[in-house]
């Protein structure tokens, strides 16, 4: 997107600072070099951004830490005066580069809008404020008997706008959709400074719903900054199933009869790896609802070629679901940017998230087959994750070369993933697809990101035109 030329004068990063503490508090206003380098990145490595490397040459030049709304929409308002860009912050634990300042200025840490502001059980909806993680959520709606509907491996380490702005997908996904789903209503300050509030009803039919300008935008159109969403009882019974097939096709298959029956597992996932062909089940809610649904749903896979293999191996995944953000929590955040690389270096691999129309899903999957192993790049798992569109894969290099230290990986090794990765993006874009269901697009698919949304981006562009003339807000995310 083309925008108005910023101030070719020096900004006086001293004198911004000072006047954002008259905003935010002395004790709110982060310029030290160590706030800078951590807050500058997110879970994304330089090794898996691929075409997108000087992304991570440019930092953050300052952290501001408001406390409420009203400071997010002053800080905006400065900001925009200024033509300063500003990036909203809720965890830092994206995986796509979604919060890189590739432009430098103004990371806005919404973390201290933490709070669960109130929960109707009758209207089964809560209102939490936008940096509120996920686990925290969890647990205030524990003592009303209640749970969010979304649950990804990241819950000790999100927030609640975070995952609003990537319409993230979580292990509950196949009950309860993804996160964009579950949103009734928001607070949003725009790139202006003005605070626009949407009504916390489940329809309106006068005009579009504006909660769907902000959800999986990646914060370029406004600040969320308050969420209220759909809650659900904590269930009175569960049934745990893992079932067995000789071949992907045919688990393929059972997914696709239990969508069309409108059979809706709280847990679905389909995984091919060395170890075999399972489908973890996991059925929440009223008891007969459960009994019934776990039935038909034996039923269905035993017709097209599945057994029983019981209870455990679902268990043990279901037990186990958050334990890598765990890890990342102790071992990860908060820590350097170097650091944290340096955890990462060596490890060849990507995970690939594509969704396609049911009838193309198993021809996508030979297609490619076909030009990964072409290029000698092995698929260790393919995965259906929630319903049968949601087509994953995780993928390595054969004969990987790769040694430890920051430069100390094979290039040619990670030129070829990186092709590789974007012959079976775009192949899955030619087929009526989309390239990314999970965890948006950032700045490591922002390359193909045109080519994706082909003459709607004039109309993105239009928005942001409109709503965010500087271009201040989250610039060099979404193609705009």
């Amino acid at each position: 997107m083309s925008q108005p030329p910023r101030s070719s004068s020096p900004i006086d990063w001293r004198q911004v600072s000072g006047l954002l503490q008259d905003i935010v508090g002395p004790e709110h206003v982060l310029a030290d070099p160590d706030s800078i380098d951590r807050y500058s990145a997110d879970a994304l490595t330089p090794y898996r951004a691929y075409y997108a490397d000087a992304a991570f040459d440019r930092l953050a030049d300052v952290i501001v830490r408001p406390a409420d709304t009203e400071e997010v929409s002053r800080v905006v308002t400065f900001a925009q005066k200024r033509a300063i860009p500003v990036i909203p912050y809720g965890g830092g634990t994206g995986v796509m580069g979604g919060i890189l300042p590739v432009d430098g200025g103004i990371i806005l840490d919404v973390g201290r809008l933490n709070r669960l502001l109130d929960v109707d059980p009758s209207s089964m909806i809560a209102e939490a404020q936008a940096g509120m993680v996920l686990q925290d959520l969890y647990d205030g709606l524990k003592p009303y008997g209640l749970m969010p509907g979304h649950d990804p491996y990241s819950v000790p380490i999100a927030t609640v706008a975070g995952t609003i702005s990537t319409n993230g997908v979580g292990y509950r996904a196949a009950a309860f959709g993804p996160m964009g789903d579950q949103v009734v209503a928001l607070e949003v300050v725009l790139p202006d400074g003005r605070i626009i509030e949407t009504r916390p009803v489940p329809k309106q039919s006068t005009g579009p719903d504006l909660n769907h300008l902000f959800i999986g935008s990646e914060g370029v159109f406004g600040v969320i900054t308050r969420a209220t969403i759909k809650v659900f009882r904590q269930p009175e019974a569960n049934a745990y199933a893992t079932m067995e097939f000789a071949d992907f096709a045919d688990g393929f298959a059972a997914v696709a009869e239990m969508a069309a029956l409108g059979i809706k597992p709280t847990l679905l996932d389909l995984t091919e790896d060395d170890e075999g062909i399972l489908l973890h089940l996991l059925f929440e809610g009223y008891r007969e609802g459960v009994d019934a649904a776990l039935k038909r749903t034996t039923a269905i896979c035993k017709t097209a070629g599945g057994w029983s293999v019981g209870p455990e191996p679902t268990l043990d995944y279901w037990r186990h679901r958050h334990d890598s953000a765990l890890n990342y929590r102790e071992t990860v955040l908060g820590r350097p940017r170097a650091e944290r690389w340096r955890r990462q270096w060596g490890r060849t691999f990507d995970y690939l998230h594509m969704s396609l129309p049911t009838n193309r899903v198993l021809e996508y999957r030979q297609r490619a087959d076909e030009m990964l192993a072409a290029r000698r790049i092995h698929v260790v798992e393919y995965c259906l994750w929630s319903r049968p569109e949601f087509f994953s894969m995780l993928i390595v290099p054969d004969g990987d070369r790769r040694v430890d230290g920051r430069d100390g990986y094979d290039a040619d090794v990670r030129a070829n993933l990186a092709a590789g990765v974007d012959e079976v993006l775009t192949l899955a874009q030619d087929m009526g697809g989309v390239m990314e269901y999970c965890h948006g697009v950032g700045i490591k698919l922002h390359h193909l990101l045109e080519r994706e949304l082909g003459a709607s981006r004039g109309a993105m562009q239009d928005i942001k035109r409109a709503l965010d003339p500087a271009g201040i807000l989250n610039p060099g995310k979404l193609a705009l």
